[in-house]
């Protein structure tokens, strides 16, 4: 099999990654169409570069958080950041962990989301689909120490706005 049948493959196994993290950074349907074909083409661009080392889904994600960080903190453009509603945190959760989040559950998750930073947010995108904190360091670029660093602060801060609810 070719390169290029090789990644439009994985990427075909792999498309749900690229629409959660184009989701959860643009709230405007054009704008995640856009931010998904960019973080594609980012993808297509540092195929080369993949070296197998890790999990293709772990190379993904990082180029695509990498894509969509530098998307919404990009000024040349006017971007509109999600307001994270339930239908956003649908997209976000895997569909069959879904159906099975209470509708309060999934209100609070989008308020928490909407209050955090690009990297936190990606951050909590993968606490969500059940990384490891090895793996999210991985694909953050940061070490497993500074993840769970921050996971703490993240319900630290939750268990004070909330009343220790936040867990």
């Amino acid at each position: 099999m070719d390169p290029q049948e090789r990644f439009l493959g994985e990427l075909e196994a792999h498309k749900k990654i690229l629409y959660k993290v184009a989701r959860i950074y643009c709230a405007n349907p054009t704008d995640r169409q856009d931010l998904a074909q960019e973080i594609a083409i980012q993808l297509w661009r540092s195929y080369p570069g993949f070296d197998g080392r890790s999990a293709f889904s772990t190379w993904m994600y990082r180029v695509a958080l990498n894509v969509a960080i530098s998307w919404v903190r990009s000024s040349t453009r006017e971007r509109h950041h999600v307001s994270l509603d339930e239908g956003v945190l649908q997209g976000v959760l895997a569909d069959e962990q879904s159906a099975d989040v209470p509708h309060d559950l999934r209100v609070f998750l989008g308020q928490v989301l909407a209050g955090l930073s690009e990297l936190d947010r990606a951050l909590i995108l993968l606490y969500l689909e059940g990384h490891d904190q090895a793996s999210m360091a991985d694909i953050l670029g940061i070490t497993a120490t500074n993840v769970a660093t921050k996971i703490n602060r993240i319900k630290t801060r939750l268990q004070k706005e909330h009343g220790g609810s936040g867990q």
